[in-house]
């Protein structure tokens, strides 16, 4: 299997709203972080997160790939190499 490519080095903060339905990409190869662009198609066997917000307002997206929590931020990006 292979293993997401770390993006950043910290969370990206976006503003969403209720009810909006984005893939965040989990490969870390997309020029659009934190969401996807295609660009794990034929390169890589992971695939991009479908999530759908539940309240507006700022949310911190995984960056570095290595949350437990996908699409979200769960500070693993403090103890990622």
């Amino acid at each position: 299997m292979d293993q997401p490519r770390k993006a950043g080095n910290s969370p990206i903060l976006v503003e969403m709203n209720a009810r909006e339905t984005r893939y965040w990409c989990a490969c870390g190869k997309s020029a659009s972080q934190p969401f996807c662009d295609g660009s794990h198609k034929g390169t890589t066997d992971i695939i991009p997160v479908l999530f759908t917000v539940e309240e507006s307002g700022t949310k911190a997206l995984c960056n570095c790939k290595q949350t437990k929590t996908p699409p979200y931020c769960d500070g693993s990006h403090l103890t990622a190499d």
